[in-house]
């Protein structure tokens, strides 16, 4: 009997080319400390570093076709987010305001299907009023997106309208919230 192998980074990079959910999830899993603790020692900002790292996360799995295999993915990763501080700094300094495009590009529908996660699933299982005590745990973007999603059962499109946010944020911080929500719900003690 052959003994399975799991899963390699390469593979999952391969596989979120295809446009394979789990392993953009895997990718958003294994990075996004990484990718935050960096931008919270830069802006020193627990806010604005999250959000840093949501944009990272967004233009990363936009472009994930572009990311050349003899290259570190968290060194590629860690160089997005670095370009994304500096640009949000460039703005500030020219105070510009920034607003972001509503224009949605077809490949952003790639990154994420509709296709119920595990996460998915623990969520809808729960308690109407426990899960509301749960939500109320996250931090208040993370219950927006959330509530939009699932309890006035937006689209993406639709939510990204209502946030004036690029669609690949929203899908990028929903992610995000799940998978913090699933942490609660499973430990809900701590």
């Amino acid at each position: 009997m052959k003994k399975e192998h799991p899963i390699s980074l390469e593979d999952h990079i391969s596989n979120a080319k295809e446009g394979k959910q789990a392993s953009f999830n895997y990718l958003l899993d294994t990075f996004w400390n990484d990718v935050y603790n960096f931008q919270l020692k830069r802006t020193e900002n627990e806010y604005e570093a999250e959000d840093i790292t949501i944009q990272s996360f967004s233009r990363a799995f936009d472009k994930i076709n572009t990311f050349n295999e003899d290259y570190n993915f968290k060194t590629w990763l860690i160089q997005i987010s670095k370009n994304i501080h500096i640009d949000l700094l460039r703005k500030r300094n020219a105070s510009i305001q920034s607003k972001t495009t509503t224009q949605v590009d077809d490949a952003v529908y790639k990154i994420i299907d509709d296709n119920p996660t595990p996460e998915d699933k623990l969520i809808t299982e729960q308690n109407l009023a426990q899960l509301l005590l749960y939500i109320k745990q996250l931090k208040p973007h993370y219950q927006q997106v959330i509530n939009l999603r699932y309890f006035q059962e937006l689209s993406y499109k639709e939510i990204a309208e209502h946030l004036n946010e690029p669609i690949n944020n929203v899908k990028v911080k929903l992610l995000r919230a799940k998978k913090l929500l699933s942490e609660i719900i499973n430990n809900p003690n701590t």
